[in-house]
């Protein structure tokens, strides 16, 4: 292998894991502009860094199919109001923060190779960029941006609780007084399932969409309180994965709204199911109240911060951590955690006690059992914030 190809794959490692170990807020990512954390980020981030680095390589410009998801991307955050500049001036920084961090100031050895592959880095922003830029001004050209930029702004409106009729004067566009809110969330997801779901969601008759930093939220109307369960069974339809698609992390929280001021506080109440969906993995993608009951009150709590610190004793015990996941998981049955754990039931109730004798809480008692699982709950909801 030649000494260049040794410099530029250990820095496509570093830029792999820098990415791999991104946090929102902690250093050193605290520097990269707010308004580039959306749920696309990692993905696009990702498929930057495997773009770049064939460029790299081989000196083949990547297709237009290729950086479709990345061009799809940025035009979606220009369609949801953030200024061209903005969107191109995050793509030039975040690439820039990625090269700042793996190469910084290369070794001599490695400087021709380092200023080489510089020169082909602004080459690919000056690339990627362009399609940006050019794919955006068609957007506008096109007569649907329009409408498109009304429906968002009306569904900011209702879910702000503001007047949307400013913006739905003479244009046809029917306001209903009832909606079901969905808030979207994704886990770990392929480059550009943002756009494709937008595709999928603008296409509900009646709707809009609105997106932030986090995912989609779409309204979608009511005739009558009949329609709720009809309207989210829909939705559901609509965000199956097509075939031959891969199914991504996906938790939507839903509360219908019965009045038009009802709005915001469905949108405060299925944000919270969407994202207590996604910090716990809940096993199903609609996300309702009375399905989460107990999930929804931790995650609503005051006194969730104080649950968090319960569990800390069983830090550095995975044994008896793993045995407090199964109990619960085998609804408090010993029998049935000690045959998934493959163990004799004794050692389960000896590790139980050992369990209580750490947190203070007995999981063999209704009082010790509720605490620890509200615990486990608040704990999950916390990390999922850091």
């Amino acid at each position: 292998m030649a000494e260049a190809d040794k410099f530029i794959d250990a820095w496509q490692q570093r830029a792999e894991a820098l990415i791999a170990n991104f946090a929102v807020g902690a250093p050193p990512y605290d520097v990269l502009p707010k308004s580039m954390m959306d749920a696309d980020f990692l993905p696009a981030a990702q498929l930057n860094i495997e773009l770049f680095f064939r460029f790299l390589r081989t000196g083949d410009e990547p297709g237009e199919v290729e950086s479709e998801p990345l061009v799809a991307r940025a035009v979606s955050l220009v369609r949801d109001g953030m200024p061209l500049a903005e969107a191109l001036t995050n793509y030039r920084v975040g690439l820039t923060f990625v090269w700042n961090q793996v190469v910084g100031t290369p070794a001599p050895e490695a400087a021709v190779t380092a200023a080489t592959s510089a020169f082909r880095l602004a080459q690919y922003v000056a690339l990627l960029t362009g399609r940006i830029a050019d794919a955006c001004v068609d957007d506008v050209r096109q007569s649907r941006y329009d409408r498109i930029e009304q429906h968002r702004a009306i569904a900011e409106a209702l879910l702000s609780g503001g007047d949307p009729y400013e913006w739905a004067e003479d244009s046809g566009v029917t306001i209903m007084d009832a909606y079901v809110v969905a808030v979207i969330r994704l886990g770990d997801s392929p480059p550009g399932i943002l756009t494709e779901l937008r595709r999928r969601l603008s296409g509900i008759a009646g709707s809009f969409l609105y997106r932030d930093s986090g995912g989609w939220t779409t309204l979608l109307p009511l005739r009558s309180a009949a329609d709720v369960s009809a309207a989210i069974d829909s939705l559901a339809d609509v965000l199956q994965p097509r075939k031959n698609t891969a199914k991504p992390a996906l938790w939507v929280g839903v509360s219908a709204a019965a009045t038009r001021d009802g709005i915001p506080a469905a949108f405060a109440e299925a944000r919270v199911l969407a994202e207590t969906g996604r910090s716990l993995r809940w096993p199903r993608m609609i996300c309702r109240r009375e399905d989460m009951v107990f999930e929804y009150a931790i995650a609503t709590s005051a006194a969730a911060a104080n649950l968090v610190r319960v569990l800390d004793p069983l830090d550095g015990q995975p044994v008896l951590t793993e045995t407090l996941e199964v109990f619960i998981l085998q609804d408090f049955n010993q029998n049935g955690t000690a045959r998934e754990l493959s163990v004799h039931r004794n050692t389960i109730t000896y590790r139980l006690t050992r369990i209580a004798e750490l947190t203070g809480f007995d999981p063999q008692t209704p009082a010790g059992i509720s605490t620890l699982m509200s615990a486990r709950v608040a704990r999950r909801l916390a990390e999922s914030r850091d």
